[in-house]
């Protein structure tokens, strides 16, 4: 019995490469947000002159967004393969990212959260830089979907500081 035990307990271990594929499928997302974000800019430079403040301040914002969608996704490309598929070997890397050093699934629930509300952020600025031609029914469900944001991210946290307490009092009582 213990030989397709382990042959299975290796099958499952095995199965996390499944999450391979998905994490390149990321990256060719980035791609398609590298095009974007390089087709605004472009369009930015191009027009120069016949935009109006405003105008250049949501194309820049949407810039931003743009950079920050792509930085949520290195963080879950690169985060979500070293913490549930293998490890990177980048210890000597001069660039490794300085975050990919403590990396667990708790820190990058918290990481994506923080992510998400930023992105949020940018959005809800360029809804209110726009809101005279918005809707109020609009406006109001993209705060409501941002205080959602800001809740869910409060209890991530929380829930995470709650499991580091609970996992050091365990080590403490059994030592």
């Amino acid at each position: 019995m213990a030989k397709p035990v382990q042959a299975m307990e290796a099958f499952i271990f095995w199965s996390r490469w499944l999450q391979a594929p998905l994490y390149l499928g990321l990256i060719a997302a980035q791609g398609v947000y590298v095009y974007q974000f390089m087709h605004e800019l472009i369009y930015l430079v191009t027009k120069t002159g016949t935009l109006s403040e405003t105008e250049v301040m949501l194309i820049v914002l949407g810039l931003i967004d743009v950079v920050m969608i792509a930085n949520l996704l290195t963080m879950v490309t690169i985060g979500g393969y070293e913490t549930f598929v293998s490890k990177l070997d980048l210890h000597d890397n001069p660039d490794q990212p300085e975050w990919l050093s403590h990396v667990n699934a708790g820190v990058l629930k918290v990481k994506l959260a923080v992510a998400l509300i930023s992105i949020s952020s940018i959005h809800l600025l360029r809804t209110f830089i726009n809101a005279p031609q918005m809707e109020d029914r609009v406006v109001i469900i993209q705060v409501a979907i941002h205080v959602a944001f800001l809740i869910s991210a409060l209890a991530i946290a929380w829930t995470d500081k709650v499991m580091i307490q609970t996992l050091a009092i365990s080590r403490q009582t059994k030592h």
